[in-house]
């Protein structure tokens, strides 16, 4: 389970966009739609009603899909979605504009849109009232699926729980779609249901789906267990094309870990897997391990809060080894501890392609962390994300993180917090962040940092032009160290996050005389600093 101990995330979100952004973009379509441009001199303008119309739609349509992108990455920061949310806009109003002024009413005109837009592969019921579905219901609700020459290729029934009346009725239905699907998500669809009826559903939908070609399967919050994996033995079986599978939350234990193993037979062709939030433990990693070994095309692995101990780490991370394409890699809240992270480190030396890497609360400390860095400084060139808060990391690992992050151009998100570098090691990282001009977010909240240790880092942060939020909460900065740095961000109050946990007492208040050192460094860049 999670540890309620950890820090508030700091991390600035994208997506979604305010309701203001998204009139703003509508209002700019429209505007589009009915100006003169080289597009509408060569297929025609629209008039007002009819572009705002059209301009609704396209919004509508955009948002949707990039909004079921963004649900299947939650913990990232939305830039993805926000990406995909302006592509879909400008290849939808390309459409309209191509078609250009209708001859017909707008209603056909809005369907015109509609049918070339990716909603229409999608069939999705989560966003309905959380509440059983029985057969009655299930019959109206499953009604477009039965539709001739439909297109949906994703089906989403999470946040709805299916009883066995509702599961008899999808199965005919679904078993009518397996040459069509691709994406299956059944996270979260046999809530509040006993355990006798829950399988009963899960078998169903499983035998419905048998065969399919599916390329991501989703069966998270399902509370599955060994009887729940078994369910779906059939399904699973026979995916021999799957490229992603969410096993999130779903109460694995050692038992149901060796089920998936044993029934997931064909992993060559699989990018991600997600095994949040289980308890799994050492004997469940041994054979979460197995299908990471047979995974060699693995680019997002997730294994956090999973109970995993020194010796399932050692083996998870050897398996890793195997998975030289990985972009992603989250492994929070284990107990790898220092075996763990010395083996992790072997890993990560294969992993040139690396982008983000979460390695909070595994208990590494100073000789686990050193020997991780050690690895990504001479691998992951393209890192963009290092989070290793929890690690019980003191100055003794400060050079060798400030050694390896000094040459990550691309990174732009730093999380040490939770850990006791005190000022002498964040001032060298201070230092080794300088020339990071893609810098976005630091975060060395609760790292017994003073005035001094403070001041360095938001000097070096603050004057970076795209930089968004500064976290050092939770330490002993003085009152007078507290003015200053409101000082320093006078221009962008918001880019330093709240100090409402600093502790001005929490260190003996002679720190001015430990920090004489550092001082007239310090003096030297405030005085560069403009902050009128």
């Amino acid at each position: 389970m999670e540890l309620n101990s950890q820090p508030r995330p700091f991390s600035i979100k994208l997506w979604p966009p305010s309701q203001n952004t998204r009139q703003t973009l509508v209002e700019r379509m429209t505007n589009n739609l009915t100006t003169k441009s080289l597009f509408t001199q060569k297929y025609g303008t629209l008039d007002k009603e009819e572009a705002e119309e059209n301009a609704k739609r396209i919004e509508d349509v955009a948002f949707t899909t990039a909004n079921l992108h963004y649900e299947k990455e939650p913990d990232g920061d939305g830039g993805s979605a926000v990406q995909l949310y302006a592509k879909e806009c400008s290849k939808l109003l390309l459409d309209v504009l191509k078609r250009g002024p209708s001859k017909e009413d707008n209603n056909e005109l809005v369907t015109s849109v509609n049918t070339t837009a990716p909603l229409e592969s999608v069939f999705d019921i989560s966003k309905g009232k959380r509440d059983f579905i029985e057969a009655d219901e299930a019959q109206e609700l499953l009604n477009p699926l039965k539709q001739l020459g439909n297109s949906f290729t994703k089906i989403c029934f999470s946040n709805r729980s299916f009883g066995v009346g509702a599961a008899q009725v999808a199965e005919p239905i679904l078993s009518s779609l397996k040459g069509q699907l691709k994406e299956v998500d059944l996270s979260d669809f046999i809530a509040g249901r006993a355990e006798a009826e829950a399988l009963d559903v899960m078998k169903i939908f499983s035998t419905a789906l048998e065969g399919s070609v599916l390329k991501s399967l989703n069966l998270s919050e399902n509370a599955l267990g060994e009887k729940g994996v078994r369910a779906f033995g059939a399904l699973l079986k026979s995916q021999k094309c799957l490229e992603e599978l969410y096993l999130m939350n779903d109460g694995i234990s050692q038992e149901a870990a060796q089920a998936v193993c044993e029934l997931i037979p064909f992993t060559e062709k699989l990018k991600v897997l997600h095994f949040h939030n289980n308890m799994t433990g050492d004997e469940g990693a041994l054979a979460i391990a197995e299908v990471v070994k047979r995974s060699p095309l693995l680019e997002n692995f997730r294994c956090s809060s999973t109970r995993i101990g020194a010796e399932g780490g050692v083996a998870l991370c050897d398996a890793l080894g195997n998975c030289t394409h990985m972009k992603k890699l989250d492994l929070r809240d284990n107990m790898l501890g220092v075996e763990g992270g010395l083996s992790l480190s072997k890993a990560l030396t294969k992993h040139a392609e690396l982008r983000e890497v979460y390695l909070s609360y595994l208990n590494l400390e100073d000789d686990g962390s050193i020997s991780i860095v050690g690895a990504l400084k001479e691998s992951a060139p393209h890192l963009e994300v290092l989070e290793m808060s929890g690690n019980d990391i003191t100055a003794v690992a400060a050079p060798a993180i400030a050694a390896c992050i000094t040459g990550k151009q691309f990174l732009s998100k730093l999380n040490l917090s939770e850990n006791e570098l005190k000022d002498e090691g964040a001032n060298l990282i201070s230092k080794a962040l300088e020339g990071l001009v893609q810098l976005k977010e630091v975060d060395l909240s609760f790292n017994q940092l003073t005035r001094a240790g403070a001041q360095q880092l938001a000097v070096t942060v603050v004057q970076k032009a795209d930089f968004k939020l500064l976290n050092i909460n939770g330490n002993f900065i003085s009152n007078e160290g507290i003015d200053e740095l409101m000082n320093i961000f006078k221009k962008s109050p918001d880019t330093l996050d709240r100090l409402d946990e600093n502790d001005p007492y929490g260190e003996d208040n002679g720190e001015e005389s430990d920090e004489e050192g550092g001082a007239d460094e310090l003096e030297s860049k405030m005085k560069n600093l403009v902050v009128d």
